[in-house]
């Protein structure tokens, strides 16, 4: 049954992937936004989704040091894993915007996860509200500035869809990936304890990659769709939105805490979630400028296994 799951989901990830896609290209096209903006405000959100679900239902059953984890391991994967096999599948031209606006925001908001959280473990209500409030203000920016500051690609398949449409697979597309990540986790973790792994190992390298699976099968299909600018835009605008959006919700609802027994998440990882996160800046420009290409690729994929492999030992 596992691998059955395993590969129903893949093909829900699939078809997910590709409605979201379609709609993505058609909302740019109908409100005329860049697609990078579309990718890091609409499909951002909802590959961010399995990311949110698992947060708030953590924090509701009282296991909120859950969220925290979820998040840092999800922002890892989600530049080291799923960046590096996008790249490695095709160079992406970065637009000015990158390091004019995303990759600061995305920092800012690292350093900012990182002070609240730092220092007492704990993500208390009110630093929850500043989160919110300013992914509040970063979408209104996006939206007003960003707009016009940003030279679009305009492929010539590129086709116009009524809003229906576009809303239809919106929801389908959302709906696809996160049912995907849902059978290719429970799937897989069925298969890995059945083989005797243990769950630590579960832990750090199934479940923290599944929850970025959708931002990886989104990625890829936008890259063999040569919308690369969505691709791009979505995997930076998902790390500002699982801090933001996240842990800002999550610790509404309930103050954030990690527990003693999972200070590795404070000692560790959130470490190696800044490093990662900011190594990006240096990569875009050397050796060539302005581009990511298969060294970089290679550069991530590395870095990220060096991540599990000292998370496991």
């Amino acid at each position: 049954m596992s691998i059955a799951y395993i590969i129903i989901g893949l093909v829900l990830l699939v078809f997910g992937g590709n409605f979201l896609l379609k709609a993505a290209v058609g909302l740019s096209l109908k409100l005329n936004i860049p697609k990078i903006v579309i990718g890091m405000t609409v499909v951002s959100f909802a590959t961010s989704a399995p990311e949110l679900i698992v947060s708030i239902k953590s924090a509701l059953d009282g296991a909120t040091g859950l969220a925290v984890g979820n998040v840092i391991g999800s922002n890892i994967a989600n530049i080291a894993l799923v960046l590096g096999v996008t790249i490695i599948l095709s160079t992406i031209n970065v637009e000015k915007s990158f390091y004019q606006t995303d990759w600061p925001v995305m920092m800012f908001a690292s350093l900012l996860f990182y002070s609240f959280i730092a220092f007492d473990s704990t993500i208390q209500q009110y630093e929850g509200i500043i989160m919110v409030s300013l992914l509040i203000v970063f979408l209104i920016y996006l939206l007003k500035f960003q707009k016009t500051a940003v030279v679009d690609e305009m492929p010539e398949d590129d086709e116009e869809l009524p809003l229906y449409k576009i809303v239809l697979f919106l929801v389908l597309g959302g709906l696809g990936l996160w049912g995907g990540s849902e059978l290719l986790v429970d799937g897989a973790t069925t298969l890995a304890k059945g083989l005797g792994v243990s769950e630590a190992i579960i832990g750090v390298t199934i479940v923290s990659i599944g929850t970025s699976v959708p931002e990886l099968a989104a990625s890829i299909i936008a890259v063999l769709n040569k919308e690369k600018a969505i691709s791009l835009g979505n995997l930076i605008g998902s790390n500002i939105f699982n801090i933001l959006a996240v842990l800002g919700i999550t610790s509404i609802i309930t103050p954030i805490t990690v527990n003693p027994g999972d200070m590795s998440l404070l000692d560790h990882d959130i470490y190696w979630m800044l490093a990662i996160s900011f190594i990006i800046l240096p990569l875009v420009f050397f050796p060539k400028g302005y581009r990511l290409n298969w060294r970089d690729g290679i550069v991530l994929l590395s870095l990220y296994g060096l991540f599990i492999y000292q998370t496991i030992t």
